[in-house]
């Protein structure tokens, strides 16, 4: 599916038809067909449920159906939007179950309408399959199937939904903030199309959709991206081979703010003892309120239990006593970012905790190797980078020192897996590799401000690029005396290495607002006012301190600034051999740093790129020739693209 181009148009569609003639024979066999679920059900395992004609799902954990095509680029073609658009309308269809790819756990699929019945165990399915069929003798038809069917909240001709349904593409586009993302709309497309014909005319239309969509080359790097690279991370591709695993039983997190309070929760919830660990006993209660709030918040929306809740805050024991992190077998530092606070904190309990503890830092930019200097046994210490907030982040970044263990490495990386988040692993290096990629992105939008281009027009750029979040507001979140802080300690890095630093335009920007007091939304005040610290709008003194307005870069060169330098960036990452993979740069972009997912990720981006000079690497080194021409050297490509 992958190699598939425009000119296999032809072969995509046939093979879509004929799988379709197949599920199509089997709703209209003329006798009762049950589905039986018992584990996963998911694109066109849902899509053959959906064409029996009864579905009946054991309430069972890994019970979960869902059509997710869309993540991967792709729409349902296996008559997925076809049916779902005659089943519950196409409103409901679209927005509840198609356009977001939403996977549903057993209640929540019988509540939806995609299952019809539960049953408590694998054993009851086929017995209730059975009796199902034995009392319905003569449910054989599909409602669409049969004389007379209306279609839940109407066709496009309806008045009703006729005056709601130009609503529709704005919405969607307003979702997608302007990102090019073909799939959800050739979905909303289909399913209009589709609801204004016949089932098999709709069916064709559908196959079509999909054709277009499983032949162009957003497809092809999502499932790059989300298929293949996340499989490989997550079957273990970055984890050393060979090496059995070692059962953590005690979590020690030593620093009690939002981010030790996040790591902590995350543990508990997965199971783990925890001690968390401040300079005072309040300090680590107040940390242990944050799960005690997110606990509340789950047992309101009904997502666990009384029992459950209890038991996840009992395994978090608040400290201030080194001593009490006795028998802990991983500890997790998640202090202020600073060496010698890092050194202090390691020392006091390095006697104290499980002799083969692993030692972990939760640093987003300090160099392992040199914070690993302040322990004893450095080849159990490791890098643990969790993105904040910690509880709905899925990546942790794993960076190992230069002495750290293919042990260590490998307890980590089971550990990351324990707790579901996605484990990547990176060499050591200044910034590692999402911290450092993603400064490249806030810089290059700095940079256009720092130029004279309007603020807005930078915000929407970034927008239409396909980021979560625009670059200026993503400055205010960062904190400009953070990235101040960090470029003057990479400055003396370099010259104390010999080297000759060269300035990012992006920094005289940063040292302006620093200037003005206007260094993040912490502070109040940044590239947007705040009150009450909430966001309200771009501060109206940005246009006559950057002079905006007076400079005009078009909006694809101001898209592709930020998308080619972070690519850039990775790339040199792959070669300096801080990534060792194209994997883990891929999903470390898109689930740490907010790389648009269409792109299929960073490097991905590279080999995928499709502009004006055709598709591919050399297209990419083209276009990047053009920026640096326009730009800076800053955008030359690397040796290695050549």
């Amino acid at each position: 599916m992958i190699n598939l181009g425009p000119e296999n148009a032809g072969e995509a569609f046939d093979t879509v038809e004929s799988v379709k003639r197949d599920l199509r024979a089997l709703e209209t066999l003329g006798k009762p067909v049950v589905a039986a679920i018992n584990g996963a059900a998911l694109g066109g395992g849902l899509e053959i449920a959906l064409a029996c004609h009864h579905r009946i799902a054991a309430d069972v954990k890994g019970l979960v159906v869902g059509l997710p095509e869309v993540t991967l680029g792709l729409l349902p073609a296996g008559g997925g939007v076809t049916r779902t658009v005659r089943m519950f309308g196409i409103q409901n269809a679209f927005m509840n179950i198609l356009s977001q790819g939403t996977r549903f756990k057993a209640d929540k699929a019988k509540e939806t309408g995609l299952i019809d019945e539960l049953v408590g165990s694998v054993e009851e399915l086929v017995p209730a399959a059975k009796a199902w069929i034995k009392a319905n003798p003569d449910s054989h038809e599909q409602p669409w199937d049969k004389k007379g069917y209306k279609m839940p909240g109407g066709t496009p001709a309806s008045p009703a939904l006729a005056a709601n349904l130009p609503a529709f593409p704005a919405l969607l586009k307003k979702q997608l903030k302007g990102a090019p993302m073909p799939a959800p709309r050739a979905i909303l497309d289909a399913a209009v199309e589709g609801a204004q014909v016949d089932f098999d005319t709709a069916s064709r239309i559908e196959s079509r959709y999909f054709t277009q969509l499983v032949t162009g080359q957003v497809a092809k790097n999502m499932i790059q991206a989300f298929f293949f690279d996340l499989q490989h991370i997550n079957g273990g591709g970055s984890r050393p081979d060979g090496i059995e695993p070692v059962k953590i039983n005690k979590i020690g997190v030593l620093g009690a703010g939002m981010m030790g309070a996040g790591i902590a929760y995350v543990s508990a919830k997965a199971g783990y003892e925890v001690v968390l660990k401040d300079v005072s006993l309040e300090a680590a209660q107040k940390g242990k309120g944050y799960s005690e709030k997110l606990e509340a918040k789950a047992l309101q929306r009904g997502k666990t239990t009384e029992e459950k809740s209890k038991a996840l805050l009992e395994r978090i024991t608040p400290a201030a006593d080194p001593a009490d992190l006795k028998g802990v077998d991983f500890v997790i530092e998640a202090v202020f970012e600073n060496q010698e606070l890092k050194h202090k904190v390691f020392q006091e309990i390095e006697d104290i905790v499980e002799p083969n503890a692993l030692l972990g830092s939760n640093t987003s930019t300090l160099p392992i190797t040199g914070l690993a200097t302040g322990v004893k046994r450095q080849e159990d210490f490791i890098g643990i980078h969790f993105f904040s907030p910690v509880d709905k982040m899925p990546l942790v970044e794993i960076i190992k020192g230069e002495k750290t263990s293919d042990e260590a490495l490998a307890r980590v990386f089971d550990y990351t897996l324990a707790i579901g988040k996605t484990p990547i692993v990176v060499n050591d290096s200044r910034g590692f590799f999402t911290s450092r990629v993603i400064g490249t992105f806030v810089n290059e939008a700095l940079a256009m401000l720092g130029e004279g281009v309007e603020p807005a027009s930078v915000e929407h750029a970034g927008s239409q690029a396909g980021y979560p979040a625009p670059p200026l507001q993503l400055s205010d979140e960062l904190n400009l005396e953070l990235m101040h802080k960090i470029a003057t300690a990479t400055r003396k890095g370099v010259e104390d290495a010999g080297g000759t630093y060269e300035p990012h335009p992006a920094e005289a920007v940063v040292e302006k607002m620093i200037e003005l007091e206007r260094p993040s939304r912490l502070k109040g005040a940044g590239f947007y006012e705040y009150v009450d610290g909430k966001r309200t709008r771009l501060w109206p003194g940005l246009r006559e301190t950057f002079k905006s307005g007076s400079a005009e870069i078009p909006l694809q060169d101001m898209i592709d600034r930020m998308l080619f330098a972070e690519a850039l960036e990775t790339q040199k990452c792959l070669d300096e051999g801080v990534l060792t993979s194209t994997a883990d740069a891929n999903i470390g972009s898109i689930m740490g740093i907010g790389f648009p997912p269409y792109t299929g990720g960073s490097a991905q981006f590279i080999v995928g790129y499709e502009g004006a000079h055709g598709v591919g690497k050399e297209a990419f080194v083209a276009r990047a020739k053009e920026l640096a021409a326009r730009y800076g050297d800053r955008f030359l490509p690397p040796a290695s693209l050549s």
